[in-house]
């Protein structure tokens, strides 16, 4: 028997595919990994040692680490006696949390106090929340690794039935769950102050699984005039043949709510606030009051604040939406999306997601848990840019008109200022020009791409008569798109060259 002693303490036995020796394993040194040489880590990460010790194993069974993949019980590191005996430190190991940077603690309430302890702020957040102290996967990289995976395997059956039975944690499919996603869930929660959050495929997906999950057949929802008019469409054609009914209501005609409230049985109230394209804001505090008094939820889509500049859940909102496209990723290189709120209804989303499917790739879920953690310096940026953006075009004079919720023209800027931290990135104006003299314009900027989408890097700008409604002149009389309207989303490039585009470009109308 080849036997390698690692400490006093512990003892790897490389028999029979790497048994363990006994079945007690105590825990290695926090320092241990830091001992061997590259070479030998590297080895041992390859059979999935360095994981096993970086989430300092202890003889808990209930709380052992789920490693990924291959990786538990690639080479026989996983045994029967191992299934029996490893486990990530729980209680025994939260005083080595210190020294073990990545080491997962095993009661995930114990986890979230200590964020909430160690990360005051959204900038700490957005770096470290859901990775630094407690993911799934143990290892010491900085980076939460991706998980390409389908499924997951279990060491016998009565593993399995643990799993089943919430003893033993694990993932099962694909479709129900991802390591990898699971972190960006966790950074999202801790974002939003959120109980849950479940991630898909898109924005989109998003709103139609949220629907479909908490709104029954023959019930009654309420939205708004201005809003993504994809999420209209669907919701127009497609919620009819479940029943369920809708009134549609300007943005700020509270009126208009509670008469919808009065005298249909609401089931929800969902809105975007800031709106598209016309950056109307929604009291979120003073709209929930009025939903829960008639038992309504209230789902508010947040794409156009980012949690960094609006917290609906502290307002009231039962449950808020992101196209984690835009600001959440930002780098205009992935789709996904998010709900979140109490656990209670998210769960809901959840269950519905996992029949229906609408996955999130795990590498989809990498690039946004990359792109997060510039969140807080990319809309700080972009509120910066885009207030001063705002006022030099109000004052411009070839600029008719000017839609911004930090400008104290816009007709809720005392709301926008009482709920939100920042106005976010994007700027819709209208040209003081005809549809042509617009499409020069667009077509004469340097600098934006011309293009959907919004919330990223780079500046992105387009004529909504154009890139929304082109189909419909009608639907564009109905919801206020002029043919002179522009949206405009700014990115972190610097105001003065984007100030100077925009000039050389009026210039030519």
């Amino acid at each position: 028997m080849a036997t390698v002693s690692l400490t006093p303490q512990a003892v790897f036995s490389t028999e029979s595919g790497g048994a363990l020796a006994s079945a007690t394993i105590l825990r290695f040194p926090p320092n241990f990994v830091r001992q061997l040489s590259t070479k030998a880590r590297r080895n041992c990460s390859n059979i999935g040692v360095a994981q096993i010790v970086a989430a300092a194993w202890s003889d808990c069974p209930a709380a052992r680490p789920h490693l990924g993949g291959g990786g538990r019980r690639a080479r026989g590191v996983a045994s029967s006696h191992a299934a029996a005996a490893s486990a990530a430190a729980a209680a025994s190991a939260a005083a080595d949390v210190s020294a073990i940077p990545n080491a997962k603690v095993a009661q995930p309430s114990a986890v979230v106090l200590a964020e909430r302890n160690l990360l005051g702020s959204d900038a700490s957040l957005a770096v470290h929340a859901g990775e630094r102290l407690g993911r799934r996967i143990a290892t010491d990289a900085i980076t939460t690794p991706v998980v390409n995976t389908s499924a997951y395997w279990f060491n016998n059956s009565q593993e399995l039935i643990d799993f089943k039975e919430g003893r033993h944690a694990s993932f099962e499919y694909g479709r129900y769950g991802n390591p990898t996603t699971e972190a960006l869930e966790k950074k999202m929660s801790a974002l939003e102050k959120a109980e849950s959050t479940v991630f898909v495929a898109s924005g989109m997906y998003a709103a139609v699984a949220m629907l479909s999950a908490l709104v029954p057949a023959g019930g009654h929802i309420v939205t708004t005039t201005d809003c993504y008019r994809k999420t209209r469409i669907y919701m127009e054609n497609e919620l009819p043949k479940r029943g369920i009914s809708m009134t549609v209501i300007r943005p700020a005609d509270m009126d208009a709510l509670q008469n919808a409230l009065d005298n249909n049985n609401v089931s929800l109230f969902f809105t975007e606030t800031p709106t598209n394209p016309f950056l109307r804001c929604i009291d979120i505090e003073h709209v929930s009051n009025m939903c829960h008094s008639k038992g309504a939820l209230l789902c508010i889509d947040s794409t156009f604040a980012s949690p960094i500049n609006q917290k609906a859940l502290t307002l009231g909102a039962d449950l808020v939406i992101h196209s984690a496209t835009k600001y959440i990723a930002g780098h205009n290189d992935v789709i996904g999306g998010c709900v979140s709120g109490r656990d209670e209804l998210v769960s809901k989303v959840r269950i519905y997601h996992h029949v229906v499917g609408g996955v999130l790739n795990p590498n989809a879920a990498y690039l946004i848990l990359r792109g997060m953690k510039t969140l807080h310096l990319r809309v700080q940026c972009q509120n910066d840019t885009a207030l001063r953006m705002a006022q030099f075009l109000e004052e411009h004079p070839k600029i008719a008109r000017v839609y911004y919720p930090g400008l104290p023209s816009h007709p809720e800027h005392h709301i926008a200022k009482s709920q939100m931290t920042g106005f976010g990135g994007v700027v819709s104006f209208e040209v003081a020009g005809d549809f042509d003299a617009t499409r020069k314009f667009i077509d004469s900027v340097k600098i934006p791409y011309h293009a959907p989408s919004f919330g990223g890097c780079e500046s992105i700008i387009d004529q909504p008569a154009i890139m929304s409604y082109w189909d419909s002149k009608e639907q564009r009389d109905i919801y206020g798109i002029k043919d002179n309207l522009i949206r405009f989303s700014i990115g972190v490039e610097d105001f003065e060259d984007l100030k100077n585009d925009l000039v050389q470009a009026l210039e030519k109308i």
